[in-house]
């Protein structure tokens, strides 16, 4: 089950010629994790400080430009499901057009950065949002 973020691209995300500025897709990025913790029942807020998901590897293919007001969808999905990490499959898309596709490693830490089991409730949340498992 793949989860979407829709995303009006502002002002603030753009560099002087009107294009997102590579950085703010980070940002982004970072956004459409902390909503989808929050749709799991883990918002970022509650959570912190007692454990955390930081990331731990990141690439990222940027296919096209998205400008000033494109309205962009990331698409979410889950690629692994580990002990203590999970890979993270999202892109990004202005109507069919590919923009953005970025796969990453968040870890479940607990407050001093060292990696814990993900809670059952979180682990199952997770699993739900397998890639190859859309209706």
């Amino acid at each position: 089950m793949a989860f979407h973020f829709p995303q009006k691209v502002f002002f603030k995300h753009c560099d002087p010629a009107g294009i997102v500025f590579f950085p703010r897709y980070f940002e982004i990025i970072n956004d459409v994790n902390e909503a989808f913790f929050a749709s799991l029942g883990h918002p970022y807020h509650e959570m912190m400080p007692e454990n955390g998901v930081p990331t731990a590897e990141i690439a990222t293919r940027f296919a096209a430009p998205s400008r000033h007001g494109d309205d962009l969808v990331f698409t979410l999905t889950v690629t692994k499901v580990g002990r203590s990490s999970v890979g993270i499959r999202t892109v990004a898309h202005a109507g069919d057009e590919l923009r953005l596709e970025t796969t990453l490693t968040l870890v479940w830490v607990n407050r001093e950065g060292r990696p814990q089991s993900w809670p059952d409730d979180l682990r199952a949340g997770l699993t739900a949002h397998l890639e190859g498992d859309d209706p």
